[in-house]
């Protein structure tokens, strides 16, 4: 009885150690090493720096799109400004040919009065002729007279050509100036015809760099996905929403910066009136005379009308322009209606527009004439500060400090927000004045 109770322990043992081996065999075999641990943490940073890098590489790829953007605005605008320039040149051709028709008209009536006096003239040479005949058969001072007669013909012929030989001179001058004025205007065609084929192929080359880029973010994007063990289109929507956060983010800084300057101008401009009333004041009080002495008691004098007060001083007018209203309102209700349109580079509606197209119609609709080009948009308007535009202003934006420099305008509607034709691929739209980068020239038309 006893050896079995010791058989079936020792089995009962035998089977716990079998079991229990197979258990620490098992765990043995889930648990990492510090080998694979190290291994996984490496590849978690690997996938992270692939990740980066993608984003990175997508960066860049925006930044090629932007400055291809910029390069096809520029382009765009120096065709509306040698389309514009030579819009100009012809005008001046036309007005010199009128210039030039109207001198060789009067030189063609004064060479028909000079010819007529000289006929006139020497018709009357038979007299002279005759001389001393007259005299003979007349008295000297008829002979006299008709002497003074003669000469007052030769005097009003020295005239007739005197104004003949002016009118000479000012047709010749006029011609010049009218060949010179056509072949300006020739140049300027020219030019316009070059800064158009310059800017299609800017336009074309923006528009190669748009799908080369869109197809290598579907690259990046789809690469990103699968190191993230996402789907792509759930990384496109997440790429696209960090892409409009930074966006945002960035437009309110820079909003915030231009509303610091802004308050540090008037503040500036504030200090600089304070200190010329103060220093007004000063001038003033300098210039009053010191009291007379007390006078002598005098007999109290004939009572003296009342004296009238003087008129109250007149405001001083604002060196800055009146904020546009009705016209302003006008122009920005007219591009509004133009949201969603398409952008095409030199164009100015109906159905598609360029910003400054977009502008020069809004502003027509507002009772304001101005051409279609974004220089001479800020040329012919009144340069303002940020911090005094008002709805229906003019941004720009340039490549330096120099207005010349200026490729993009947008018509601003108030708080901080704008409608604009951005560029090709973007139609028209309203967004915040620092969706790309800070404008820095604004005008009032």
């Amino acid at each position: 009885m006893r050896s079995r109770a010791t058989a079936a322990a020792l089995c009962l043992a035998l089977a716990a150690g079998v079991v229990t081996a197979q258990v620490a065999h098992a765990d043995d075999t889930d648990v990492p090493t510090r080998a694979e641990v190290a291994q996984a943490e490496e590849a978690v940073v690997a996938k992270t720096s692939d990740v980066d890098s993608l984003q990175a590489e997508i960066a860049a790829a925006n930044e090629r799109l932007r400055a291809s953007s910029v390069a096809a605005a520029q382009a765009s605008e120096a065709f509306n400004g040698a389309r514009y320039e030579a819009a100009v040149a012809r005008a001046a051709a036309r007005r010199a040919d009128r210039e030039e028709a109207a001198a060789l008209a009067d030189l063609a009536r004064l060479r028909d009065v000079y010819a007529s006096s000289v006929v006139t003239s020497y018709q009357s040479m038979p007299t002279l002729n005759a001389l001393s005949g007259v005299m003979e058969s007349e008295g000297i001072l008829d002979v006299i007279e008709r002497m003074d007669t003669m000469r007052d013909t030769e005097d009003a012929l020295d005239d007739r050509y005197d104004e003949f030989r002016v009118a000479s001179s000012r047709a010749q001058v006029a011609s010049d100036q009218a060949a010179e004025a056509r072949a300006e205007a020739e140049e300027t065609e020219s030019a316009a015809r070059d800064a158009r084929d310059a800017a299609q192929a800017a336009a074309d080359a923006a528009a190669a760099e748009a799908q080369a880029v869109a197809d290598e973010k579907s690259r990046l994007l789809a690469e990103m996905a699968r190191l993230q063990d996402i789907s792509v289109d759930l990384a496109e929507r997440r790429q696209t929403g960090l892409e409009a956060a930074a966006a945002e983010a960035a437009a309110q800084a820079a909003a915030e910066q231009a509303a610091a300057e802004a308050a540090a101008e008037a503040a500036a401009e504030q200090a600089a009136q304070d200190a010329a009333d103060q220093a007004a004041q000063q001038q003033q009080q300098q210039q009053e005379p010191d009291p007379a002495p007390e006078p002598e008691p005098q007999p109290d004098p004939a009572p003296q009308p009342e004296p009238q007060p003087d008129p109250a001083p007149q405001p001083q007018p604002d060196n800055d322009p009146p904020p546009a209203s009705s016209g302003a309102q006008a122009a920005i209700a007219f591009a509004r209606d133009q949201i969603g349109e398409p952008y095409v580079w030199g164009a100015a509606g109906p159905g598609s527009w360029d910003c400054s197209g977009l502008t020069m119609g809004a502003w027509e609709r507002g009772g304001i004439s101005l051409p279609h080009y974004s220089v001479a948009q800020y040329d012919q308007s009144t340069p303002i500060s940020a911090s005094r535009l008002a709805p229906g202003d003019l941004v720009f934006w340039g490549s330096s400090s120099s207005p010349s420099s200026i490729y993009h305008v947008a018509l601003y509607i108030g708080g901080g927000r704008i409608i604009h034709a951005p560029r090709s691929g973007q139609p028209v739209s309203e967004e915040s004045m620092y969706y790309w980068t800070t404008p820095n020239f604004y005008a009032r038309p």
